[in-house]
């Protein structure tokens, strides 16, 4: 969910908007930035799952979040509130752009029109080529962690990989 610096090292958040364990993995991820801040790059990857029917919308309506300068503040919104997505849908997704400023209109047509479709879609197929079946999973320096099952220790092994490629490039 945003272009890649090839001089920083790359963290993929493959995620699912829908998912209690993405909520969770949130505190990871801010103490990640919060360590590293510009010199990590993190990217949320979009790997809905079919159990959630809202997943995909969700995932679309962040990729417009990001076109309107504010995708992981949209996404963190969105799994704030994961059990409310489940029982009201896009019209929540809509009302979460508006609570942070973005053009619900515009959220409101892409849902509609599917302009991000391509971008959630290449997403789930290139996680599935890598092995990923559940969300979240990172990868990092090519190593992928899966956190769907345990969390535990993974935040850790996460900043060890990052501290390493990091100190590879100076």
């Amino acid at each position: 969910m945003s272009d890649t610096d090839p001089a920083r090292p790359v963290l993929d958040v493959w995620c699912e908007l829908q998912c209690p364990d993405c909520r969770t993995a949130l505190t990871d991820l801010r103490a990640l930035r919060d360590r590293f801040g510009d010199a990590l790059e993190i990217r949320l990857r979009h790997f809905p799952l079919e159990r959630h029917r809202h997943a995909h919308a969700a995932a679309q309506a962040a990729e417009e979040a990001l076109a309107q300068g504010q995708g992981w503040p949209y996404a963190e919104a969105v799994l704030a509130r994961t059990g409310e997505l489940a029982e009201r849908g896009e019209l929540l997704l809509v009302e979460i752009a508006r609570e942070l400023g973005l053009d619900a209109e515009e959220m409101d047509t892409a849902l509609i029109d599917g302009r991000h479709i391509l971008i959630v879609d290449a997403d789930q197929a290139e996680g599935k080529a890598i092995g990923v079946t559940g969300t979240p999973t990172y990868v990092i320096g090519g190593e992928r962690l899966d956190g769907g099952k345990s969390q535990e220790g993974l935040r850790a092994r996460i900043e060890e990989i990052a501290a390493r490629l990091l100190e590879g490039r100076s």
